[in-house]
């Protein structure tokens, strides 16, 4: 090779590599696509909504949710992961991808720690033990006595095979040494109803979907699986204060782009998203579903991510819980 041909093949090899950081300097110049895996009008979607509304201000771009459900959230999770890592295609991750579909299913189409880009963890809620107020148990000590006492005969709803409801209670029963029997729905909703209603006398219920039936009286709340008690429900023990250690079970969710976006791109939405953690509209949101706010770096978000799935891998094995 010549030099002239040598000098050409450098020049045309450091422009390739430069030109995503030139784009990521002029990022973003279009519409952002938002994939939220459920649809409209749930929790995941609303606060995708309002965060999508409060970082457009600041990139100066339009974020349009783009809501595809199915496949326990694998469907937009494929889609995300097979886009163009230019940073115009992200996606809310929960639970369900970031720590439990890859001991669900036999096979998925993406690999949760390969395939996408970490942008930022939004926020977490936890779950917490309701029963129904007629339910013979009126405390946790009570309730433990209770199905301890009468194994495979009290029924649980969640809302679905698979769901962190599901689950929490399955390392609940692990921890306790309990038996309960678990009656799936389809979707959050009409698990609550059932259990408001009294036809199933117990589950664990997340804050952003039982917040509000909560407060109200409308389940007793008897144990919070969260670190700390919540402000939210500042009277309620944690699974921990009433004896049941190492049982923190909750719901988080985060923003993932494709594998291969540009760091400036990473930068640039992780500190949008941070920033807008402290605006009104999304900190009431965020109150009114009992969710905390989770600041900070990509690196963080996925060592949650990958510490949650190392945390839940056992659980779901030992119950034998498969989504094929």
């Amino acid at each position: 090779m010549d030099r002239r041909t040598l000098l050409a093949t450098l020049a045309s090899a450091a422009a390739m590599a430069a030109a995503p950081f030139a784009r990521a300097q002029d990022y973003p110049a279009q519409l952002i696509k938002w994939v939220v895996p459920y649809p409209a009008g749930g929790g995941t979607d609303v606060i995708a909504r309002v965060l999508a509304e409060a970082m457009r201000q600041a990139l100066g771009q339009q974020i349009v949710v783009d809501n595809r459900p199915g496949a326990s959230t694998n469907i937009g999770a494929d889609l995300v992961a097979k886009s163009k890592p230019d940073g115009y295609t992200i996606f809310s991750a929960d639970n369900a991808v970031l720590a439990f579909n890859e001991h669900l299913f036999g096979k998925l189409p993406f690999n949760p720690e390969k395939d996408f880009t970490y942008i930022g963890a939004i926020g977490k809620f936890p779950l917490a033990l309701v029963v129904h107020p007629d339910f013979p148990a009126k405390s946790f000590k009570e309730f433990l006595a209770y199905v301890k006492a009468n194994p495979g005969k009290v029924n649980y709803a969640s809302p679905g095979n698979g769901s962190p409801h599901h689950l929490a209670m399955e390392m609940f029963k692990a921890r306790t040494g309990t038996f309960i029997t678990h009656i799936p729905y389809r979707g959050a909703a009409p698990a609550m109803a059932d259990v408001m209603g009294g036809q199933v006398p117990c589950m664990f219920l997340d804050l952003a979907s039982g917040l509000p039936i909560m407060q109200g009286n409308k389940v007793r709340v008897l144990a919070i699986g969260s670190g700390a008690r919540s402000k939210a429900l500042p009277s309620v023990p944690t699974l921990a204060e009433v004896g049941v250690p190492n049982t923190e079970v909750f719901a988080f969710q985060g923003i993932l782009g494709p594998a291969g976006l540009p760091p400036a791109v990473v930068a640039r939405l992780n500190s949008e998203l941070n920033r807008a953690f402290g605006t009104p509209a999304v900190q009431k949101r965020f109150d009114d579903f009992g969710m905390e706010a989770m600041p900070g770096t990509p690196a963080q978000f996925a060592a949650l991510s990958r510490a949650e799935s190392r945390r839940w891998g056992p659980i779901i094995k030992q119950a034998g819980i498969k989504l094929d």
